[in-house]
């Protein structure tokens, strides 16, 4: 009822000022396009604040502001904090995600582990599911992968951290993961998106190799709007020309996504360069960059 109603206020304020309604009903859930013909005399800017008092109105949505829940305005000043276990994310905090590309075996991720926790990582990362550009390429372990990083978890009490690939593997990687990832392949996978946001659990969300930071964000708030509200965002790195690195770092994007968001952003250097020579000081560059 209150949905019919906002709908019919909103149907005659368009009508008197020269706004058309451009979408609504079946597949736009509780949203509503409203377009400004050639007759409007208000702004965007002006309508959105004359819209925004409407009753029903729960949020509106502009070219300037075109997300809600991971929006600057619509987090704490000093930005959203994450806790995941012992690591903490944002608003100052320092934390390191380190680990294999994936899992292979007990043993060894386990004496990773160890080594890791003693130099300061407080996160584990290792793939069970991987995506491979290769159909013939180790495509990881899969279950056993998740039951080994549980057990490493357990004997040293670090976070684990990771990959999701596939809707159907959300529930199962979620009884085992503290953070599920959603890698730079899947971030336009909007179904996978609704799924990991609505799974209750942390996500750390990596950039698209080739996606431009309006369409992070959104991907981003794909997972709020599923739900989820600690989101942590990753740069990790362009496709680029240049074979001397694997890809292009853009060091820019870490205070230009924090004029735009509460979220933390981490930075993956080692995927970000593809040479351990560069670890380092890319670390820094992140740190010093805001990260």
């Amino acid at each position: 009822m209150e949905r019919d109603q906002a709908l019919a206020k909103l149907r005659d304020w368009s009508g008197n000022n020269a706004y058309s309604i451009g979408g609504y009903g079946p597949g736009w859930g509780d949203c509503v396009e409203l377009n400004e013909t050639p007759e409007a005399a208000l702004s965007e800017s002006e309508a959105s604040s004359e819209v925004d008092l409407i009753k029903g109105v729960a949020a509106v949505l502009t070219s300037e502001q075109p997300v809600r829940h991971v929006a600057l305005e619509h987090g704490p000043a000093a930005g959203s904090r994450i806790k995941v276990g012992p690591a903490v994310f944002g608003a100052g905090a320092v934390s390191v995600i380190a680990g294999p590309c994936s899992v292979e075996s007990l043993d060894g991720l386990l004496a990773l582990a160890h080594s890791l926790r003693e130099s300061g990582a407080t996160a584990l990362r290792g793939g069970a599911f991987k995506p491979r550009t290769s159909p013939y390429s180790f495509q990881g372990l899969g279950l056993p992968g998740l039951e080994i990083l549980a057990t490493v978890r357990t004997e040293t009490g670090m976070s684990v951290v990771t990959e999701v690939m596939d809707t159907r593997q959300v529930e199962l990687v979620s009884e085992y993961a503290d953070m599920l990832q959603i890698g730079s392949r899947n971030m336009m996978n909007y179904a996978l998106l609704r799924e990991a946001g609505a799974a209750g659990k942390p996500v750390l969300l990596k950039r698209g190799m080739s996606a431009t930071l309006s369409e992070f964000l959104f991907a981003a708030e794909y997972l709020a709007h599923a739900g989820c509200s600690d989101i942590v965002l990753c740069e990790r790195g362009l496709r680029h020309f240049d074979p001397t690195v694997r890809n292009l770092l853009d060091l820019a994007a870490i205070p230009a996504l924090k004029q735009r968001t509460h979220l933390p952003v981490v930075v993956d250097p080692s995927h970000g360069t593809g040479d351990a020579s560069l670890v380092p000081p890319m670390l820094a560059a992140a740190a010093a960059a805001g990260a």
